[in-house]
């Protein structure tokens, strides 16, 4: 590209250390935003620093559990303190968590995908916003097909439950925010090439409730194989920028038709 699209802009990324996370993070730094990594503090963190810093790009790295209100808090505050202001958000971690029919899933295990995917989503978007009121700037969710439109991953009742709640706290979101020209949209992945399945906790009962799906020429129309984390954050740049100036409260598909089928 000629122009940076974000030059001067300052982005908050959670689950910035790998996959989309990281991946946006690089791209939005080479398009002169100023990155706020939040992630757990890890040999993919010090990467992925690396990599923007290498790339001629400006990051500060915050060790933060998403799911500690203190922690975002405090998270917020520092990139407050070292960049004096917040224009994009991506709330972006999650996990899989444990994958197990309704009856199996214990309490703790519902909590622990719901914490970590739905509760940090709230926590990150409540704490940006006091800072976001006098310019507007955008925030963007990762959700995901699952929860809006795809209901055959056989026990992921939990994940699925924690992106159907970021939707619609997104489009809630969307509406109290717009008198302050923040905009808030909602990205819906399918099949992306990620480290996700590192925290997918599949249990052995799920087998007894699958309903077997066949699809004879594959699952993933457009490319016939699984996104990539780089399309992902294209879309993300997008719709940080002022080219979705328009554009709130919507959820966006990037799953190369793997839904319509």
């Amino acid at each position: 590209m000629n122009q940076q699209q974000l030059q001067g802009k300052v982005a908050l990324i959670t689950g910035a250390a790998s996959g989309i996370g990281h991946a946006t993070a690089l791209l939005m730094a080479k398009e002169g935003a100023k990155i706020v990594l939040v992630d757990i503090n890890n040999e993919r963190s010090e990467k992925t620093v690396q990599h923007i810093e290498q790339a001629g790009g400006n990051c500060l790295f915050i060790d933060t559990d998403v799911a500690n209100p203190e922690r975002v808090e405090n998270a917020v505050k520092q990139a407050i303190e070292a960049f004096g202001q917040l224009d994009i958000i991506f709330a972006n971690a999650g996990i899989n968590g444990t994958v197990a029919p309704i009856e199996d899933i214990t309490a703790d295990q519902w909590d622990e995908t719901l914490t970590t995917n739905l509760k940090s989503t709230f926590l990150t978007v409540k704490y940006a916003i006091p800072h976001m009121k006098t310019n507007g700037g955008s925030i963007i969710v990762t959700s995901s097909i699952n929860g809006s439109r795809k209901f055959s991953s056989f026990g992921m009742s939990a994940y699925s439950s924690s992106k159907a709640g970021q939707v619609a706290f997104a489009k809630m979101a969307a509406l109290e925010l717009a008198r302050y020209k923040i905009r808030v949209n909602v990205i819906c992945p399918g099949a992306i090439a990620t480290n996700i399945s590192e925290n997918t906790f599949r249990q052995p009962e799920v087998s007894e409730i699958e309903i077997p799906v066949t699809y004879p020429e594959g699952k993933q129309p457009l490319e016939h194989g699984p996104g990539s984390a780089e399309q992902v954050a294209n879309l993300v740049l997008f719709l940080a920028s002022t080219g979705s100036s328009h554009v709130t409260g919507s959820e966006v598909f990037i799953d190369g038709a793997e839904t319509l089928l």
